[in-house]
């Protein structure tokens, strides 16, 4: 067994620190905010001009010092992603030790948590690990995964979650309730918001259960 257990993290509201300034540190931060992080700083003596917009439009914090002991004991999550192996290490141990979870970008296996590569569609969410063997093929797979799963699930997602709060008001029992949702998972994709409201959807998608089961 590899040891790792796939998570999904909710960031609103919790301190994450990034420590590097460079393109891998922005890579890190990128994937912060697209997630839903509110609270990201920065620890460099030099960022990229991606990660100074950033700081401008007020979406991150930077501090443009070396990183200090202390810093990682602020945080919920902790990325070393400098380009000096040593400082990445004391980074890591540095929130080991204070029991918060370190990221290592050059060594994934010496931190407490790795990244998946992600596919994001809206409020849907595909992530796959090699668990640190080999990030080259999470990525092969990324892509495939991208190709997979287009832009029309971000509109799909939208609808199903729209969907199953109104099915959980208005269907009483727990099997239809099941089996309809289940239904407009398989449907959604094909659909677009043209097809009629959410309501109207329900009836038909009821309808079809019906007919499946006599």
């Amino acid at each position: 067994m590899n040891g790792y257990y796939p998570v999904m993290l909710k960031l609103q509201g919790c301190r994450c620190i990034v420590v590097g300034g460079g393109p891998i540190a922005e890579r890190k931060v990128l994937g912060l905010l697209e997630a839903g992080a509110d609270q990201v700083t920065v620890i460099a003596l030099d960022f990229t001009p991606r990660i100074e917009e950033l700081a401008r439009g007020g979406h991150i914090e930077t501090k443009a010092r070396a990183y200090a002991s202390g810093d990682a004991k602020a945080a919920r999550l902790v990325f070393a992603a400098t380009d000096q192996a040593e400082l990445n290490r004391q980074i890591a141990l540095d929130g080991e030790q204070a029991g918060i979870w370190v990221n290592r970008a050059d060594e994934a296996a010496a931190g407490t948590f790795i990244n998946p590569s992600v596919v994001r569609r809206g409020e849907l969410v595909v992530a796959v690990s090699a668990s640190g063997a080999s990030p080259a093929l999470s990525s092969r797979i990324r892509e495939e995964l991208a190709r997979q799963y287009g832009q029309e699930y971000i509109g799909s997602t939208a609808r199903l979650k729209e969907l199953r709060e109104r099915v959980k008001l208005t269907i009483g029992d727990r099997r239809l309730r099941s089996e309809v949702l289940k239904l407009a998972a398989c449907e959604a994709p094909r659909q677009s918001e043209e097809d009629g409201d959410i309501d109207v959807w329900i009836e038909r998608l009821i309808a079809a259960t019906d007919r499946r089961n006599t």
